[in-house]
């Protein structure tokens, strides 16, 4: 299957030339991927790679950055934060309709991981829920959802001490 996915990095200091660097990611096997060097000490690639599984899309477009880009350090895969209009956009639906829904289930609609006046939400959990009430979904879309979740997680959960991790663990669980 044919999985989309977005995996954004921060380059090391060393890493200045646009044209190097998109060079070394050809080389290394991220040929699929639309590479974006716009930001100063940043690169984002959006790739659309052929995978048993979005877990394994995933996995090895990591490996061929890390090969490519060793001292790049991810800071987001994607699809996974999003707002609302996002939602309405893949779910080809008004945002005023998405809306009204989330308004109108308020105990089961996804809580956002961030509220504000940007609300930011995890695809995953917004997809299943409309999976759940019958909408049909694409399923590259939700597995590539999850599969970008699970690796935003497991950078995340990188960054806590093990004290910390162990102290929460059973807090959380």
């Amino acid at each position: 299957m044919e999985y989309d996915f977005t995996l954004k990095y921060q380059l090391a200091a060393d890493d200045r030339d646009p044209a190097a660097i998109v060079e070394r990611l050809g080389a290394a096997g991220c040929d699929d991927a639309l590479v974006g060097t716009g930001v100063a000490q940043r690169i984002a690639l959006a790739f659309t790679r052929e995978a048993e599984t979005a877990d394994a899309a995933l996995r090895s477009a990591l490996a061929d950055v890390r090969r490519a880009l060793p001292g790049a350090r991810l800071t987001e895969a994607g699809p996974d934060y999003v707002g609302l209009t996002d939602v309405a956009d893949l779910l080809a639906m008004s945002r005023q309709n998405l809306r009204k829904l989330m308004l109108n289930h308020p105990d089961s609609f996804p809580p956002p991981v961030h509220e504000g006046s940007a609300s930011i939400w995890r695809l995953a959990d917004l997809l299943a829920w409309f999976a759940e009430r019958g909408h049909a979904l694409q399923p590259a879309l939700l597995e590539a959802a999850g599969a970008a979740r699970q690796v935003n997680l497991a950078r995340d959960a990188g960054q806590l001490s093990p004290e910390m991790l162990q102290g929460i663990k059973p807090l959380i669980s």
